[in-house]
């Protein structure tokens, strides 16, 4: 892990924010959406509503006009108002500061609230996306699939001051070098160190797809 803190040595969320609550809902937007596309929408989104409460209260067609282009819109929509409403109700219009409190919002889970409680709070923890799973499995960290199981496989493995930084490094190393479809072995900086669990099988796999789709290896039409 020493590479990747060489790396990215500044590595921190994508995600605009200028306070917990923004983190929060920002994250629960990054859901099956870029940094990016959240970023352009959230500064007309939190300058609507800047409190907890003002997502409680919101108009749910108005909501959804905000956060329509992030995708599931109606669903991120919907959870953030509720989500609102129980910060209201159970939290004072704050945002908890542990993970067993931040996992009871509509539309938090574990990752999310990892991401919040580092971020936000300087709390350290796991955030387990699709980037830091595929990339425990190719350096043999781990076989486990489900992000809880990878979670606290890196918690035993990792220093715990270390837990927030290695988690972004993961992810932006995830981004830009080990892709997923067709990782960039030969430019990568742990060439050397990473055994590479599952990248041959994705060569093996392009090879099929091309020979499949290749006209060259059909034979003519009758």
């Amino acid at each position: 892990m020493d590479t990747l803190a060489r790396l990215y040595p500044e590595a921190f969320t994508g995600l605009a924010h200028e306070n917990p609550l923004q983190l929060l809902v920002a994250t629960i937007l990054s859901a099956q959406c870029t940094d990016k596309r959240v970023n352009q929408i959230t500064p007309a989104l939190f300058a609507r509503y800047p409190t907890a409460r003002d997502y409680a209260d919101a108009d749910p067609k108005e909501l959804e006009g905000y956060v329509k282009s992030t995708g599931f819109f109606r669903n991120k929509a919907k959870n953030i108002k509720a989500c609102g409403r129980t910060l209201v109700d159970r939290f004072g219009g704050e945002v908890p500061t542990t993970l067993s409190e931040l996992v009871t919002l509509p539309g938090v889970g574990r990752k999310t609230a990892n991401v919040v409680l580092g971020d936000a709070f300087q709390t350290p923890g796991i955030t387990v996306d699709t980037h830091v799973g595929r990339l425990s499995r190719r350096l043999g960290l781990t076989r486990f699939r489900d992000p809880v199981k990878v979670e606290r496989v890196l918690m035993g493995l990792l220093p715990q001051t270390g837990w927030t930084a290695v988690s972004h490094q993961l992810i932006l190393h995830g981004r830009k070098v080990c892709l997923a479809r067709k990782p960039r072995c030969g430019g990568c900086e742990l060439n050397t160190l990473c055994p590479k669990i599952g990248v041959k099988g994705l060569a093996k796999k392009r090879k099929r797809r091309k020979k499949v789709n290749d006209p060259s290896d059909r034979g003519a039409n009758p």
